[in-house]
Parts: C-alpha cells; structure tokens; sequence
C-alpha cells in the first residue's frame, strides 16, 4: 500500500495540520517508507509462533500481596487527624451535585 500527496493532504486537512507543499512530500516518503516495512513484516511467516509481551524472557518482580491492616489504620488515623472534616473513618468533602 503506498499513499498518494492528495491522500496526504487530506490527512492533514482533517487533522487540522497546515502543511506546505514540501513539507507533504516529506510525509509521503516517510509515510510510503513506513508502510512498504510494514508490507515487509506482514510477509514473514509467524505460523505457530506463540506472541510475546517482551523480547526477552522477563519476569516482572512483585512484592507480596498481604494485607498490611495495622500499618494502614495506624496511617489512616494520623491522616484523618488532620483533616478538616471525618466521620465514622470516612473523609467528609462539600456537596457539589445538588
């Protein structure tokens, strides 16, 4: 697939991109050129090759998912402290919808 310089400028048109002339043939080649290396990797047989979220075999280090109950009530109260308005461990704001 390659693009046309009227395909181009109606591109930018819709974008809203004020181009020049010169700068529309520009695109064009990058554009062609961007589109003949995807045509070239669409070519390339990926039959029974699994899809990989990396290029290398990475495992993504995680901490532990335990609940840290004490510490965050005992950081909640000193929070709720020194906010302005609190109830029942609830943050009370203003009204904005009515």
């Amino acid at each position: 697939m390659s693009l046309t310089l009227e395909q181009v400028r109606r591109v930018a048109h819709l974008a809203r991109i004020e181009i020049s002339d010169v700068e529309a043939g520009h695109t064009l080649d990058r554009l062609n050129e961007i589109f003949s290396l995807i045509e070239e990797m669409q070519a390339v047989d990926t039959q029974g090759i699994e899809p990989m979220a990396h290029a290398q075999d990475l495992a993504q280090r995680l901490r532990e998912d335990c609940p840290l109950e004490s510490g965050r009530l005992a950081m909640r109260d000193v929070f709720q402290a020194i906010a302005p308005e609190t109830e029942a461990g609830l943050y009370l704001v203003p009204k904005v919808i009515e």
